[in-house]
């Protein structure tokens, strides 16, 4: 049988919380499933996320696929780079010491991700108050310039024949 290991949804209406469950690949999403893995919370700051990676684990080495999401998920977990460093037969103490360097890492890269992102965020926040104060200032003076210049141009070509008015004659 096909094995795979994703997201089924749970909880309330526009409050999903996604439990990660081994199933039959022809199943639905929703449907009922070999194993629960664990569970993602999206909805709590920050995410909650809680994984039996020795049960994931051992779903891999029987074959099971993983969904998109669900390898995103346990990327960032370090499951994926744990079952690498298995894979290559690394001993138990130095796959727990890469693991333990991956995840400080990890760590890092969050925060440094989480810095940039507030930092672009207030630098939205600034751009959207001085939004409003470049509306109501007068046009640039290239734009000004532009505008002048074609008006003048406009003024010294002179109208064609027709559009001349003619004198009235004189009454006499």
């Amino acid at each position: 049988m096909a094995t795979t290991i994703r997201l089924t949804r749970m909880g309330k209406k526009k409050r999903p919380f996604y439990r990660l469950v081994v199933l039959d690949s022809r199943k639905r999403r929703d449907g009922a499933y070999l194993a629960n893995l664990g569970y993602y919370n999206p909805f709590s700051e920050p995410h909650e996320v809680q994984l039996h990676t020795d049960e994931i684990i051992a779903w891999l080495k029987k074959g099971a696929s993983v969904s998109e999401t669900a390898r995103a998920l346990l990327r960032a977990e370090g499951v994926l780079y744990r079952y690498a460093l298995e894979r290559q037969g690394v001993p138990a103490e130095e796959a727990a010491q890469k693991l333990a360097a991956w995840r400080q890492g990890s760590e890092a890269r969050r925060e440094r991700a989480a810095a940039r992102r507030q930092s672009l965020r207030k630098q939205a926040e600034a751009a959207a108050i001085a939004e409003p104060e470049v509306e109501k200032s007068e046009p640039e003076p290239a734009a000004a310039a532009a505008a002048e210049s074609g008006s003048a141009e406009a003024s010294e070509q002179p109208a064609a024949e027709g559009d001349q008015e003619t004198p009235a004659p004189e009454e006499g």
